[in-house]
């Protein structure tokens, strides 16, 4: 069952939907169908559209029926809301508990829903205010805003070396390989690589000073 989050403002599903439906277009700017957002919640296309509804009626989405649904501006914020929570707790469980980074995600995802607004501030402060997560994702900042990438995927990347800028966290296997291999935030990568095409599609990189 759905709970409030902690303000009573959204609950844990609807903060799912909102985080969701920002991920899937944070670094592919595609428009997102209610299937794709089905798959990536692991939930029923009509469960999904139920939802959508729902949080069109509150101006938190913009739905055209059985073609796109996308973040409005209040939508964004919301979702922008929790990815911080999520971004700063997977550091925290690193830096200060010692998990992997592999096993960052899903804790994260638990607690994300669980504490409070101030506890949030509190941590970011305990912190140092990061600016990245354990996979390089930019943590957006307490109004929301985020640093512009010019990061591309390394699978789309023409040149012959590079700085790796993240890497996505749906993976922990692969996690753990890359980094075994040395592949982390701040590495460099030289071309061509030995990496298939899948795991290229899960890194992106940049050109930076020297490079």
């Amino acid at each position: 069952m759905s709970t409030p989050h902690p303000t009573g403002s959204l609950t844990t599903s609807e903060e799912d939907y909102l985080k969701a439906l920002y991920t899937l277009t944070e670094w592919d700017d595609s428009e997102v169908s209610t299937g794709v957002l089905a798959d990536q919640l692991g939930l029923s296309p009509a469960s999904v559209t139920s939802m959508i509804q729902k949080l069109a009626g509150k101006n938190l989405v913009h739905h055209v029926p059985r073609k796109s649904v996308s973040l409005s501006d209040s939508g964004r914020r919301e979702a922008l809301r929790m990815v911080r929570r999520h971004r700063l707790l997977e550091t925290f469980l690193r830096d200060e508990l010692g998990y992997g980074w592999d096993e960052v995600h899903d804790e994260a995802e638990a607690l994300e829903h669980t504490v409070s607004d101030r506890f949030i501030t509190a941590l970011d402060a305990r912190l140092g205010h990061p600016r990245r997560d354990p996979h390089g994702d930019a943590i957006p900042a307490a109004d929301g805003t985020l640093p512009v990438s010019k990061a591309i995927r390394l699978d789309r990347f023409a040149g012959k070396e590079a700085i790796i800028d993240r890497i996505s966290d749906e993976d922990p296997e692969f996690l753990r390989r890359a980094a075994a291999q040395g592949l982390v935030p701040g590495a460099r990568i030289k071309l061509p690589h030995q990496l298939d095409y899948i795991e290229a599609s899960l890194i992106w990189v940049h050109v930076g000073a020297g490079v």
